[in-house]
């Protein structure tokens, strides 16, 4: 546990940097706008910014260490110990301005703090790592892929914090869709080698989800509201993975009620710190809107 907890940590230090790589990238290339229209070509348009591929190769090193973690630990461990980029993301700011962080950001990373906290010491709130079932993830992702449909063209007809907040639940199921397909394919890899996992549909499936989620993601950032994207997009997350990793894997869920009540009390903490951290001045210093272009 100790080291998928410690290559956890690493992974959420590095997607808070790439993050701020690619929001920044994302505003410059719809030139501050949010509507819809303005994202018509942004992955062309990214796809030649220095700054998103810089951002896109820390992803992809965020992305090798969140491997890692889910080598050696469940979903139920790992997605939880994402949430702390935004911390880590507060403490960048801090470190590249001197600043003090605001009273806002010390309330956001006590409460994210204190729920994984809870999270983490009441036994029998995180599930046992079992083995997959691998016919309950098939149904998971039938029941997900609707959802993620449903949702994004809802967020097609609407605007600012909303559409945000309908992307980044998307990108949120995306992302949780990617973690439990990353604990298959290095499963495979592992155990089967090579040649096996190139015939088997996880390694596939996870190149979709993961394309999908960052298509998705980007589209989020682009729509204007960072703190409904952030705060949807990384708690929906978490959440996801927790069901999946309790009903999808041969294991024991919670089932006593401190276990239920540390859980909800968790799942309340998080998100009330994540809403603070994601509104943050620090979160947002590197990612300010870029000036309007002229037309």
């Amino acid at each position: 546990m100790a080291w998928s907890v410690g290559f956890s940590l690493v992974a959420a230090f590095l997607f808070a940097a790439a993050a701020a790589l690619q929001y920044r990238a994302a505003r410059r290339a719809v030139h501050g706008r949010s509507d819809a229209s303005a994202a018509h070509g942004l992955i062309r348009r990214l796809v030649r910014d220095p700054v998103w591929l810089t951002g896109w190769g820390v992803n992809l090193a965020g992305f090798c260490a969140q491997a890692v973690a889910l080598h050696f630990g469940s979903t139920a461990i790992v997605q939880p110990l994402l949430v702390s980029q935004l911390v880590f993301t507060i403490v960048l700011g801090t470190v590249g301005t001197g600043r003090r962080p605001a009273r806002l950001d010390l309330l956001g990373g006590l409460a994210v703090s204190a729920g994984l906290a809870v999270l983490f010491t009441v036994p029998g709130a995180i599930p046992p790592e079992g083995e997959p079932s691998r016919p309950r993830i098939l149904l998971a992702g039938l029941i997900a892929a609707p959802a993620v449909v449903v949702l994004s063209r809802a967020a097609w007809l609407r605007a600012g914090p909303v559409r945000a907040a309908l992307l980044g639940v998307c990108a949120g199921l995306c992302f949780a869709a990617t973690a439990v397909l990353i604990k298959l394919t290095t499963a495979d890899l592992v155990d089967r080698g090579v040649a096996a996992t190139a015939v088997d549909w996880p390694g596939y499936a996870l190149a979709g989800s993961t394309l999908l989620g960052l298509v998705l993601e980007q589209r989020a950032f682009a729509a204007g509201s960072l703190p409904a994207a952030m705060t949807a997009m990384t708690m929906t997350n978490p959440i996801a993975s927790y069901l999946v990793a309790a009903l999808a894997f041969e294991t024991l869920p919670p089932r006593t009620a401190a276990a239920f009540t540390a859980v909800s009390f968790s799942v309340l903490l998080l998100t009330g710190g994540v809403a603070l951290l994601s509104r943050s001045a620090h979160a947002a210093r590197g990612r300010d809107d870029p000036p309007t272009l002229p037309a």
